[in-house]
């Protein structure tokens, strides 16, 4: 029974792609399991974590039998891994065992009922639909997702918001320390289509899906289908759907974080900025992460220090004529952006030490990254 054939990488694909949410523990020993589905031709692999679930389809699973099984994701994953790329491979379920054989090679795995499989429920209701090129998306959770906040008490703050209005699609991501916001344009992306109404939506992505599709999606203009549903999203592009819950709660009013006017603004080269700061974090304190930034006339100076006395310091040439600055930053906060930027230059704005710090790209109203600054 379920008797496939077929080549390594063609299963192993699809199981790549589904295995990522899939637990090394779990309280449900099964969703530590993968679903194997077979029809005809047609295999089609599915995992969930209860909150997520992805699916994906191969064709080209040769064999007599149709049927369905669960087997552990890893196992299965590593298998196949270590196993030549050419090799030929069929799966064969006998006595709730898992016959994996490649050329002399047997392995017996372990299976579970697939009628014990707790896959997601699909809600009904109303659907927003719209579709993107998966690179513009991926960007924009590119240039957000670092920003999200990863045990908050606040459980809202572990996701990120993706707002739709309009015909623009905009995400934002913030721990309460800082804060990333980030836009697209619909109307105008690669195949998109029209937002159906014009209504305002926000809806809340989970961490854990927000970082497997930033794995998933290609960088390539292929569509990406997005559809939102009252309590789910769904995301399809090539062989995959991916379902996720979404989060219960409201987002704090970025707007307001963002500051409306600022008295001055210097231009830094990003690479020297990014390189300054990665040497002076050297010698920060692994618990405390500040550097001090001193701003003057023609200069800026990176400084560290840590409670073993040692300390250091990074000058960098700025055409700056404002008023002299001396704030502290959590250095970690500032290298994120910096390195998910690939702009020559960034613009820092601000308006006095306590308050905070706002970094733009130059022509690019598109992007803001908002920061607070910290007591040294």
């Amino acid at each position: 029974m379920l008797l496939i054939n077929t080549k390594r990488d063609t299963l192993l694909a699809p199981l790549q792609a589904v295995s990522g949410i899939v637990e090394k523990r779990h309280t449900l020993p099964i969703l530590s399991n993968v679903l194997l589905e077979k029809s005809g031709d047609v295999l089609t692999l599915l995992a969930t974590d209860i909150e997520i679930q992805i699916t994906s389809s191969t064709n080209g699973a040769t064999g007599d039998g149709n049927g369905a099984v669960t087997v552990g994701a890893r196992k299965l994953q590593e298998i196949l891994r270590s196993l030549p790329e050419a090799a030929e491979v069929s799966l064969t379920l006998d006595d709730r065992r898992l016959q994996v054989k490649a050329g002399k090679s047997r392995f017996s795995l372990q299976t579970l009922p697939a009628e014990d499989f707790p896959s997601m429920t699909m809600v009904d209701g109303e659907a927003r639909r719209f579709t993107v090129a998966q690179k513009d998306f991926r960007k924009l959770l590119g240039q957000t997702q670092y920003a999200m906040a990863t045990q908050d008490v606040r459980y809202y703050l572990n996701g990120l918001l993706l707002l739709v209005d309009a015909n623009e699609l905009r995400a934002v991501a913030t721990d309460g320390h800082r804060l990333a916001y980030a836009s697209m344009p619909l109307a105008d992306a690669p195949e998109a289509l029209r937002v159906e109404g014009a209504a305002r939506q926000e809806l809340i992505l989970p961490r854990k899906t927000v970082i497997e599709l930033n794995r998933l999606l290609g960088d390539n203009d292929e569509p990406l289908s997005i559809e939102v549903l009252p309590s789910q999203v769904r995301f399809r592009f090539g062989e995959i759907n991916l379902v996720s819950k979404l989060i219960d709660g409201r987002f704090p009013d970025y707007e307001r974080v963002i500051p409306a006017s600022l008295k001055n603004v210097v231009s830094v080269s990003r690479s020297a900025l990014l390189q300054s700061m990665v040497r002076a974090a050297i010698l920060t304190n692994e618990k405390f992460r500040g550097v001090r930034l001193v701003l003057a006339e023609g200069s800026l100076k990176i400084m560290a220090a840590n409670a073993e006395q040692e300390e250091a310091q990074e000058e960098i040439e700025v055409d700056y004529q404002g008023e002299a600055l001396d704030v502290g930053f959590n250095v970690a906060y500032l290298l994120d952006v910096l390195n998910h930027r690939s702009e020559e230059t960034i613009e820092w704005g601000f308006n006095d030490a306590n308050s905070s710090a706002l970094l733009t790209i130059p022509g690019n109203d598109r992007f803001r990254y908002v920061v607070m600054p910290m007591r040294i």
